[in-house]
């Protein structure tokens, strides 16, 4: 199945609002388009978080440290870890988790 992110981001109605594209291994594999509004801190004890920038920049806050992310870039936050992404945050975001 091929998936275009950017333009599965773009059909959204809803920024930071994710939709599951997919699943495996018992992960989701999620599309999300990001906003200058950034989300609010939370953590998940039971499972990692990957996060990889399609497309755009943010600011992904984990445990108090400051990532500067570009697309391209990817981060997986540990599970457990307290993590946010700073107001600011523009574009694509392809997320994997086990929500």
């Amino acid at each position: 199945m091929l998936t275009n992110l950017i333009d599965e981001a773009e059909g959204l109605p809803h920024a930071w609002r994710s939709k599951i594209i997919g699943r495996t291994g018992g992960a989701n594999i999620k599309v999300i388009r990001m906003d200058e509004a950034g989300i609010p801190t939370e953590s998940h004890p039971d499972f990692d978080e990957g996060f990889l920038v399609v497309e755009g920049q943010m600011i992904l806050e984990v445990e108090g440290r400051l990532v500067e992310m570009k697309a391209g870039d990817f981060y997986l936050v540990p599970a457990g870890q307290a993590h946010s992404v700073k107001p600011g945050a523009r574009g694509v975001l392809f997320l994997i988790d086990a929500e």
